[in-house]
């Protein structure tokens, strides 16, 4: 079989329940889990290594510069990227590592990894987006409609994924995730080499 681990790539729409669906297949099944690096503001009772690292403008720019992202992108007007070192190294050493990132920098990620695995999440209905988004009482009517607005932009793109997944029950979402994931290790073009060995091993007999 083959011992490089799958990157798996989980963008959403703002509300859709990304983070607790990450939170479960990490807990559940032990995917390792990419933090990203942000330029937002952390939000109350979220703790910089854990949700994110949290970084000035300044010290975002220089990993920049020094190549230090595998992808980064521009969200409702703050920075978001995906550290380089620690999803090469998790790789390499057969680990599954889940990235949860937005649309941007998703199609990024697949142009420098191909087995890469792009899952979309979405909201039953669009009206259903809007009020998680007002449940969630961390935003201001106006943050919430731009969110909306970003929503519609992303949309254009969920076509470009391989597998969309509705969160409506967290449960079943999440066995639903980890299901894709199954599916693709499982394919043929990942376990050449291991039916090569086999069908000698069967001659050999």
């Amino acid at each position: 079989m083959d011992k490089k681990g799958l990157l798996i790539v989980i963008s959403g729409f703002s509300g859709v329940g990304k983070g607790t669906v990450v939170k479960k297949l990490v807990q559940d099944y032990g995917y390792s889990l990419s933090i990203s690096a942000t330029t937002r503001p952390p939000r109350e009772g979220e703790i910089d290594g854990r949700e994110y690292y949290f970084k000035s403008r300044e010290e975002f720019m220089n990993l920049i510069d020094y190549n230090g992202f595998i992808e980064w992108a521009v969200y409702v007007e703050n920075y978001y990227g995906t550290p380089r070192a620690f999803v090469e190294q998790e790789l390499a050493a057969g680990h599954h590592v889940i990235l949860e990132i937005e649309v941007q920098g998703a199609i990024h990620i697949k142009n420098q990894y191909p087995e890469a695995v792009l899952i979309f999440l979405t909201a039953p209905s669009a009206e259903e987006l809007r009020q998680r988004l007002l449940g969630r009482g961390t935003e201001e009517q106006a943050a919430v409609e731009k969110r909306m607005r970003r929503a519609i932009e992303e949309s254009e793109d969920m076509d470009q994924y391989e597998y969309i997944v509705v969160n409506d029950d967290l449960e079943q979402c999440v066995k639903d995730v980890h299901a894709v994931i199954v599916a693709k290790t499982c394919m043929i073009e990942r376990n050449r080499e291991f039916m090569k060995e086999m069908k000698a091993e069967l001659k050999a007999l």
